[in-house]
């Protein structure tokens, strides 16, 4: 059984620092542990979730951390910046952070406590808990909703740069590693060859000279590309003839290894289709037709337009923002949307949250529809600043709104900087989707850790 939180407070001296740098690290932290303790809502949501963590115990054992201890740490890991491992370090030396998660005379939770917690914590749960502190900041009159900003960004998957090659390259390596695995386990249970030293050979002679433009070198090149081909074919025929019988295995490890084939088999066999038509059908194959990654299949191809970034991997968000830059909404789309589809959802939930649409609503050219759409947003908003042409910009009150939305951008950078929304590190697009949640919250709390003017 998991507590909520320890009913006895646990007291911890330090001394008062000379230094205005860690005073106002400190004042941080101290101002986010009084909005937390503002807020047990926030605590029951995540309560509930990580009650799943811990197995109803028969002789009344109570589970080593509270609740409140793992969230607590979740946001000192997104706040710092660090890694799991790093956090526990970082707690185990930090006396003051001790006190802040509240750890009493416990160890830190362990680097794989805290990735189990970071993943028990829902999205919808984060979507509540970053709802139910934008009605504490009203509350509070720490923000003003009647100006709204919004706008998209991508956060990355934690993938390399896909090319048909390397993508057959993963699907070999990955089944060649679990038969392997079978076979140690059991010897004689598969008794084929693979040559991996040779299928890697053929992968780095694509890599290397695909864009070469000698033409014997390129006739070599199709060559090799049509033998890579045949030989992830024919680890992947052997994989799927073997998952059935480790599957009826009696062996616990060799049912393990089945399953991790069939996790992985199906996205094998869809790069494998999509290497035959390009490579010996010479087909342009769509990017809603491919897949990106076979370890993180939910990503996806997103083009905006950068120059310096034609084509990013990842999904698509879209953050909304008052002036005080308090992130009042945000969504992770599983299907990105065109920015054009999105200012009527963006006003639904502004007016759930606050029971009233905001006066102004400022965006850039992306979310700018047809004149039919435009004329409706305008019925409803009494200023709608989406620039549709360049005259738009003669305007000086319209050019002050354009300015007031260039302010997103900057939260934008400091999510992407300092609250881990640059890429995401944790596998499957419900962590994913956790992450971002977490990112928001954390950066919400520390703009409400910055004491009222």
């Amino acid at each position: 059984m998991r507590q909520k939180y320890d009913a006895q407070s646990y007291l911890c001296w330090w001394p008062e620092s000379r230094s205005k740098t860690v005073r106002e690290y400190e004042e941080k932290y101290n101002w986010i542990s009084r909005i937390l303790d503002a807020n047990p809502e926030i605590l029951r949501l995540v309560d509930s979730d990580l009650k799943k963590l811990c197995r109803p115990s028969k002789k009344g054992r109570k589970a080593k951390y509270t609740s409140e201890i793992l969230l607590r740490a979740m946001i000192v890991h997104q706040l710092e910046g660090q890694s799991l491992r790093g956090t526990e370090i970082l707690l185990s030396h930090s006396v003051f952070l001790q006190d802040f998660i509240r750890l009493g005379d416990r160890t830190p939770p362990s680097y794989s406590m805290l990735g189990r917690s970071l993943k028990a914590v829902r999205p919808v749960t984060w979507e509540k808990v970053n709802k139910t502190l934008t009605l504490y900041a009203l509350e509070n009159k720490r923000i003003d909703p009647s100006q709204l900003r919004v706008d998209t960004t991508v956060v990355e998957s934690t993938i390399h740069y896909p090319t048909d090659c390397s993508l057959l390259w993963d699907g070999f390596r990955v089944l060649y590693r679990l038969l392997n695995q079978a076979r140690d386990r059991f010897p004689g249970v598969i008794p084929y060859r693979f040559h991996e030293k040779k299928v890697k050979k053929l992968f780095l002679f694509i890599t290397r000279y695909t864009r070469s433009k000698d033409k014997k070198r390129q006739r070599k090149v199709k060559k090799y590309q049509a033998k890579l081909i045949k030989q992830v074919s024919k680890i992947a025929e052997v994989a799927s003839e073997y998952r059935h019988v480790l599957d009826r295995s009696e062996d616990r490890a060799l049912q393990y290894i089945g399953e991790e084939i069939a996790k992985y088999l199906g996205s094998i066999l869809m790069v494998l289709e999509v290497a035959e038509r390009v490579w010996i059908h010479g087909e342009t194959v769509p990017a809603k037709e491919r897949i990106f990654s076979i370890f993180e299949t939910h990503t996806e191809l997103i083009k905006r337009g950068k120059r310096d970034k034609p084509v990013e991997f990842g999904h698509k968000i879209l953050l909304g923002q008052t002036k005080e830059k308090f992130i009042t909404q945000y969504q992770v789309m599983r299907k990105q949307v065109s920015d054009v589809y999105l200012p009527e959802k963006i006003l639904d939930e502004h007016k759930a949250t606050f029971g009233q649409m905001p006066e102004r609503l400022v965006a850039d050219r992306g979310f700018c529809g047809d004149p039919e759409a435009m004329k409706d947003l305008r019925e409803k908003i009494k200023v709608v600043a989406i620039p549709q042409r360049l005259k738009d910009f003669v305007d000086d009150f319209f050019v002050k709104l354009q300015h007031f939305r260039a302010g997103i951008e900057g939260s934008i950078s400091a999510l992407k900087r300092f609250f881990g929304l640059l890429r995401c590190q944790y596998r499957g697009f419900k962590s994913f989707a956790s992450h971002v949640g977490l990112g928001v919250f954390s950066y919400n709390l520390v703009v409400l850790s910055r004491p009222p003017r």
